[in-house]
């Protein structure tokens, strides 16, 4: 298919600038944001950087796309959280957590930031708006 991906890691939020600079000199096609607890509390710095860079950046959480990122497709995490507290109710009435089936996300949720993509001079296929779950514009 043609793509390379490249791995700029971060551990710690000092990282940020080394990174962003690897970024810069090796002028990735696009970027795409791991969704954790870490890069979600760094997410303004980070879709700073990919707008200023004009990058276009993919996430997994959806309050990137808030922040003014590109896209966001991930699970829905409030769909999650729900079925979690099913969980923890089942385990705190006696449940043994062996017995409790993992499970996968079902629901997905496409979020899509027009703003952005004019800003960063992309045109967002019809057929891709139409299946988004948001269009922020």
């Amino acid at each position: 298919m043609g793509v390379r991906l490249e791995l700029v890691g971060v551990k710690s939020s000092t990282e940020f600038d080394a990174a962003f600079a690897t970024m810069e000199k090796k002028r990735p096609g696009a970027l795409i944001v791991e969704g954790d607890i870490f890069f979600y509390s760094h997410r303004s710095r980070i879709v700073d950087f990919a707008t200023k860079s004009h990058l276009p950046a993919v996430f997994t959480l959806r309050g990137f796309a808030d922040a003014g990122g590109l896209l966001v497709y991930g699970a829905r995490y409030s769909t999650l959280f729900r079925r979690a507290a099913i969980y923890v109710d089942k385990i705190l009435r006696g449940g043994n957590p062996a017995d409790l089936p993992v499970e996968q996300p079902t629901k997905f949720e496409l979020v899509i930031n027009l703003k952005t993509a004019k800003a960063l001079g992309l045109t967002i296929p019809q057929s891709l708006l139409q299946r988004a779950d948001q269009v922020i514009e």
